[in-house]
């Protein structure tokens, strides 16, 4: 489904991804951890087109991401950490204008619509610009539009940010859904509870690199995501101090 191959992203002499290497197959919801700064996000950009790259290769389904960007661009969509909505228009607006972009039929189109708003308790304020609305409802509204044309690929960077309770709830099982139909997820999140429960599979980043990926057992062994992932930082704290 998506093949990260040597992925090396630079601004200036920082190297912010570093020959980063994933292979996200069919039907698994696939976590990318790290701290902040780690690469996370200019990994995602990266694979959905809008973020250029230095070296490396990202392939969708066997299509280029430097070749063949709108084809790459058909079959995915993208939830960034902090949603950028056109607020000028009203929700129902927007997600007609997205429904358009991915040419999915009117009748498929409003029934998803329906179905995804309702379940977000969202339609009563389809009809207000997006400007009025708060930050989930505004993430709500991404989720909904990226859902609209059932994406083969979903790539989502903080997803569950803003959203309460009950929503979150709901994306993950829209995830779980999604993936048992034949599709992937590849997200990244802060919250490693979930990412626990959540994911298939699990990568972990640090300064542009690698530092472990595979199934959550492979992952965190009998110890629980969290400590893995402190004790790597903690390991990168003692390197400092090692070095001074």
């Amino acid at each position: 489904m998506l093949q990260i191959e040597h992925l090396t992203k630079c601004y200036g002499e920082k190297k912010a991804v570093d020959d980063l290497s994933l292979h996200i197959h069919e039907g698994e919801i696939y976590g990318f951890i790290g701290h902040n700064g780690a690469g996370k996000t200019t990994t995602l950009k990266s694979v959905v087109g809008i973020q250029q790259f230095d070296e490396g290769e990202i392939l969708i389904n066997g299509h280029s991401v430097l070749k063949e960007p709108l084809v790459c661009k058909k079959e995915l969509a993208y939830i960034p950490d902090n949603p950028d909505l056109y607020e000028h228009m009203s929700g129902i607006k927007y997600l007609n204008f997205i429904g358009d972009v991915f040419g999915v039929e009117p009748e498929v189109r409003q029934e998803r619509i329906h179905k995804y708003a309702d379940m977000f308790e969202i339609t009563k304020d389809l009809a207000q610009p997006i400007s009025a609305y708060s930050h989930g409802m505004k993430q709500k509204l991404a989720i909904i539009s990226a859902w609209i044309h059932e994406p083969k690929l979903i790539i989502m960077d903080e997803p569950f940010v803003g959203l309460d309770p009950k929503a979150a709830h709901l994306l993950k099982g829209m995830m779980r859904d999604i993936c048992d139909r034949g599709g992937a997820i590849f997200f990244s999140t802060h919250v490693l509870e979930v990412a626990e429960k959540l994911c298939d599979k699990v990568a972990i980043i640090k300064g542009g690199q690698l530092i472990k990926s595979g199934t959550m057992d492979e992952v965190k062994g009998d110890d629980s995501l969290e400590e893995v992932f402190l004790e790597l930082e903690d390991e990168e704290v003692q390197d400092v101090k090692d070095f001074n």
